[in-house]
């Protein structure tokens, strides 16, 4: 069994992990990247990304941190 990938990802997950990033309106991440230039090679890029993940040499940067505040509960007296 030479040249098997060590986790057993399929590829139609990560289409579905994107099309769930894309329907939840997904920003660019820690890299910059934005949807729309990512999709301009979708094929190409969700494959890299399926052949890293799969062949465990992907390791993604930290999550982007984004700030978001919180509103003051107003209560009745």
């Amino acid at each position: 069994m030479q040249g098997a990938k060590p986790y057993d990802i399929d590829k139609r997950k990560v289409y579905e992990a994107y099309k769930r990033v894309k329907a939840n309106r997904g920003s660019a991440g820690i890299d910059g990247i934005e949807m729309e230039t990512y999709e301009k090679n979708l094929k190409g890029n969700l494959y890299k990304l399926w052949n890293r993940m799969s062949s465990g040499s992907y390791f993604p940067k930290s999550v982007k941190l984004v700030e978001i505040p919180k509103q003051m509960e107003v209560k009745d007296h």
